[in-house]
């Protein structure tokens, strides 16, 4: 297997940016538009969150809190198209921000020669709406692939999104460095053989994130500092492109001998 590092692979909600309490915001906000009583405070929507997809979080919610509510799939899939139009007005409004260190360290990989891509199981529309309001400047030719919504036959914790990025990109799981901040998503980058750093998030910071390389709570900025929080190597204020060279070499020597 190729160990060179070539390609980095980024999770979107909670990852590139605090996303999901504005996610929240837009169910209660498409909930109330079509006249239900429904209101998910953030207790709920942290348990509701162990569910990947928006209709599917839907469906989850009704089988375990309103079981005599029946709704019908199209019901669910106009409901959760409603929500991401809330969410991306939101996006368009300037709300949602990006994480720190997220744009810095893609543009120093750009610079490095590194490629970039996108695997996450968000809805297209979603992904676009950030690139466009959230970013400092345009992204257009930063990601080599955008893989997001339901291309693949299951979302997040199985791994399909993850290989059908890497399928797109033409490289191998030793090649790529997955970027995540939840314990589905890091299940799914690395039962598709990726090494993982993960930066937590109010909603997932307690989560157990055995088998991730680093855990930090950000990627840091210049007067900003990252932390570690659990795994190798250390990084210093920010995380670099050196650092992340240095990562994915010291744990592809784990796996390749084992320890």
């Amino acid at each position: 297997m190729n160990a060179q590092l070539e390609a980095l692979l980024f999770d979107v909600d909670g990852t590139l940016a605090d996303t999901e309490d504005f996610h929240r915001q837009a169910f209660n906000a498409a909930f109330a538009d079509a006249g239900l009583d429904w209101s998910w405070d953030q207790d709920l929507y942290k348990a509701l969150l162990a569910v990947t997809g928006g209709r599917e979080r839907i469906r989850y919610y009704l089988d375990s809190y309103l079981p005599d509510v029946v709704m019908a799939d199209a019901d669910i899939a106009g409901l959760h198209a409603r929500k991401t139009v809330f969410y991306t007005d939101m996006l368009a409004d300037g709300r949602v921000v990006l994480r720190p260190g997220v744009e810095r360290l893609m543009r120093e990989a750009l610079d490095a020669g590194l490629r970039l891509g996108i695997a996450t199981t968000t809805t297209p529309a979603n992904v676009t709406a950030l690139l466009q309001h959230s970013f400092a400047t345009d992204t257009g030719g930063w990601f080599d692939v955008i893989a997001a919504g339901g291309i693949v036959p299951q979302k997040k914790p199985a791994p399909d999104i993850y290989h059908y990025a890497m399928q797109s990109m033409a490289v191998a799981p030793g090649q790529c460095l997955a970027f995540e901040d939840s314990v589905n998503g890091l299940l799914s980058s690395t039962a598709a053989g990726l090494v993982t750093l993960v930066t937590v998030n109010p909603y997932t910071r307690d989560q157990d994130f055995d088998g991730a390389a680093v855990v930090l709570d950000s990627l840091g900025d210049p007067g900003h500092p990252c932390h570690r929080l659990a795994g190798t190597p250390v990084p210093g204020e920010l995380v670099d492109v050196d650092f992340l060279r240095e990562l994915h070499a010291l744990h592809m020597a784990k796996w390749r001998t084992g320890s």
